[in-house]
């Protein structure tokens, strides 16, 4: 799925914050935003995307699928 890749942490934090993830503290520069399904995701804050199977995985834990994921990432970049 080619619009997974390239996808930025600060942009992943906010598509699972847009699908009811509440953010968390973490250590150092992690940031944990727990699922309303229960689980936690833990994305490091840089600047280099998140490599896909990653991306994948936590998406998986978070109760979406790719095309929900998807679109959240594209509500979120409309004004």
């Amino acid at each position: 799925m080619p619009e997974l890749r390239g996808i930025r942490p600060r942009d992943a934090i906010k598509a699972f914050e847009r699908a009811g993830g509440v953010r968390r503290g973490g250590k150092g520069d992690h940031i944990n935003i727990k699922m309303p399904n229960g689980q936690l995701v833990t994305l490091v804050l840089e600047t280099s995307p998140i490599g896909i199977g990653l991306l994948k995985a936590m998406i998986r834990k978070a109760g979406l699928t790719d095309e929900e994921f998807v679109q959240l990432l594209k509500d979120q970049a409309r004004p």
